[in-house]
């Protein structure tokens, strides 16, 4: 009967992850349309690739392309019609085997107008290739700042300004930028091509000019095309402000690839790759271990054991601060350091039950002491989340919890190796920050369907607001039935819950997008791979109380 049970639990966990996986391929597979299949054929017409068979056409066949933010946008602006991934492309690709980051327009979303969360993704591109010291690839295809929202995205610091802030500071640190002007660009935009090292601009569909035709008449009353104010034959022969002119999509594409044949390679960071091994055991078994039942334990070792090259870890301390998990391995070959929250109700050294998934004093400490030591080892982290925040009550008050998470915080914080996070379930509070969340600095940061992120659960959230509504309102006289009371938790609830989906995070891009677990060691691996393009700085704890 208990077997039973079990081989039921199993199914039904197996059968949740599998149902949020084909969801989320089934709102990808529509987001990859961009503005719906009539936009594509128009551009088409026009003899021009849409954004992603740009990139397509440029990575080498058959080589994987890691997407960067393919959700961006999701549900959001629909007043304007929404913006499917931001209205831009982004991600990590190999192009004559070599990593690039590759950032294309899609003029099918509003002619590849610049969104609030276009710019924001635009940023995270740069980041990224800055952090990782990888060459980028721009392929300009847009209509300029989305005007009935420039206010959104022009004059602040992380607005649309600091896009050509970075192309200089770029530039001054080696990272090659090739732009591609493949139809539209105007305005503002036009900078970020020409401050890049070598821009190409395609005949006939390509231009680029401060300001467009129509402007160009009510500013100053000149008559003049477009061709003519700045397409490839002006913007090459006349100007010289474009390097060189592309009679179409794919030979502007094969001359960027030949562009990056070309190029040198940086001093890399050094860490340490042995030939890959799949784990022994099967990854696919992480569908029925992880629970469907996000209050239900279970031993995150499991799940470790199935994203291992050999399913073979050295566990650090492991009879210490048991609620977190520390340990050497390799991931597809790379020597990793994995940080990860353990969820079932383990024993301390007093024989004390603590809860999983919480961190406590002496996980917290060891965890700090592990990832120095990664650092000190030159040692990629990898952070899993499935933490609901540090233990919190009077004996950990007085055992000194702040303290001790203070400690993990500054680890995290002052560590030089490359970090990568994966939300697995749960990142509450500042159990979030500890588990090295989006605040700091993640080379990627992706969610599985299964992840949460909030300051605190719904249902503890919901309880906490309720109890400042109803005292508000008796406060003013008013004393809520048991029905109004019920209708109002669940209210709270049922928007709190919204806002801790993966979807809303992954809108927001406070991570880099959602991702089936089997795809998890090719996150971390393209990942690590980017991050050895960069050496890495000392480490220095700054202070750390012990």
């Amino acid at each position: 009967m208990a077997k039973e049970k079990i081989n039921l639990e199993l199914n039904i966990n197996e059968d949740t992850m599998k149902l949020s996986v084909s969801k989320l391929n089934r709102i990808l597979d529509k987001i990859h349309l961009g503005g719906g299949k009539k936009k594509i054929e128009k551009l088409h017409s026009k003899g021009k690739m849409t954004a992603r068979e740009r990139i397509t056409y440029l990575i080498d066949e058959g080589s994987d392309f890691l997407e960067i933010g393919a959700l961006a946008g999701y549900d959001m602006y629909q007043e304007y019609g929404g913006c499917p991934s931001g209205g831009v492309v982004v991600g990590i690709g190999y192009i004559r085997g070599k990593q690039c980051m590759i950032v294309a327009n899609d003029a099918t979303v509003k002619a590849g107008a610049w969104f609030p969360i276009t710019g924001k993704k635009n940023l995270r591109a740069q980041e990224i290739s800055m952090e990782n010291r990888l060459p980028i690839i721009y392929l300009v295809d847009s209509a300029g700042v989305f005007l009935p929202m420039q206010d959104e995205i022009f004059p602040d610091k992380e607005h649309f300004g600091r896009i050509f802030r970075n192309n200089a500071i770029m530039s001054s640190k080696g990272i090659p930028q090739i732009a591609a002007i493949m139809g539209s660009c105007v305005a503002g935009g036009a900078y970020l091509p020409i401050m890049s090292d070598e821009a190409l601009i395609v005949e006939n569909t390509g231009s680029i000019f401060l300001a467009g035709p129509y402007l160009v008449k009510a500013a100053i009353g000149e008559n003049v095309d477009k061709e003519t104010l700045g397409g490839a034959t002006t913007q090459c022969e006349i100007s010289g402000v474009t390097d060189y002119k592309m009679p179409d999509d794919t030979t502007c594409l094969d001359t960027i690839k030949d562009l990056v044949d070309k190029m040198g390679d940086f001093e890399n960071a050094g860490f340490n790759r042995k030939t890959p091994k799949p784990p022994k055991l099967s990854p696919k078994e992480i569908y029925q271990i992880f629970p469907a039942d996000r209050t239900k334990p279970y031993d995150a070792m499991e799940i470790i054991n199935r994203l291992v090259d050999d399913s073979k870890v050295t566990e650090y301390k492991k009879g210490y601060g048991k609620t977190i998990i520390c340990c050497y391995a390799r991931i597809d070959g790379w020597s990793v350091g994995i940080v990860a929250n353990q969820r079932k109700v383990v024993k301390n050294a007093k024989n004390e039950m603590q809860f999983g998934g919480v961190i406590y004093s002496d996980s917290a400490d060891k965890a700090s002491r592990f990832i120095m030591n990664c650092n000190q080892k030159k040692i990629p982290l990898v952070f899993l989340h499935d933490v609901t925040g540090f233990m919190v009550g009077k004996r950990s008050e007085h055992g000194g919890i702040i303290k001790d998470g203070a400690k993990m915080v500054n680890a995290v914080s002052n560590s030089t190796v490359p970090k990568f996070s994966i939300v697995m379930g749960n990142s509450y509070g500042a159990g979030n920050y500890a588990m090295c969340g989006k605040a700091y600095d993640p080379r990627l940061i992706y969610a599985w369907p299964s992840a949460k992120l909030a300051v605190m659960g719904g249902a503890q959230a919901a309880k906490v607001l309720l109890q400042i509504q109803t005292s508000s309102m008796k406060a003013k006289g008013q004393e809520p039935t048991e029905e109004e009371t019920k209708e109002l938790y669940n209210k709270i609830k049922g928007r709190y819950d919204e806002q801790t989906t993966p979807y809303y995070a992954a809108a927001r891009l406070w991570t880099d997008g959602i991702i089936d677990p089997m795809e998890t060691r090719k996150v971390i691996s393209m990942g690590i791979q980017a991050a050895n393009n960069a050496p890495v700085e000392k480490f220095n704890p700054g202070v750390i109380q012990t």
